[in-house]
């Protein structure tokens, strides 16, 4: 059986480095955002394209406006809007409750457990 890649340009990484990477992008996305949570939280200054500045605190709008690369990190960020459009709030917790799952994930990975024994 052969391998057939369709796009040359496309990465391809064992499984060990696909699952660090999909881990890595949960983390990442959770360090921006964890930093928004709660009363005390700070905002963000987002600068578009053309130069104009909105500041923001709202995971919501950060999720909207941030270009996202990562096939994970653009799954969360749509679990987390689809959160704030069910209940209206609760888009950065989610993040970063998300980002804690699967840290605690690599974790118990790292330990030697099997990752179909997570799910």
């Amino acid at each position: 059986m052969s391998v057939r890649v369709l796009n040359p340009n496309a990465e391809v990484l064992n499984k060990s480095a696909a699952l660090h990477m999909t881990i890595n992008a949960a983390k990442g996305l959770q360090d921006v955002l964890k930093t928004n949570l709660g009363p005390t939280g700070t905002t963000k200054m987002l600068v578009g394209g053309s130069g104009d500045i909105k500041l923001t605190k709202d995971g919501n709008t950060l999720l909207k406006e941030m270009q996202i690369q990562n096939p994970t990190a653009i799954m969360i960020a749509r679990t987390a809007v689809a959160q704030d459009d069910i209940s209206g709030d609760g888009t950065t917790s989610t993040v970063v409750f998300i980002g804690e799952l699967m840290k605690q994930s690599e974790r118990c990975i790292d330990e030697g457990m099997h990752p179909r024994v997570l799910v």
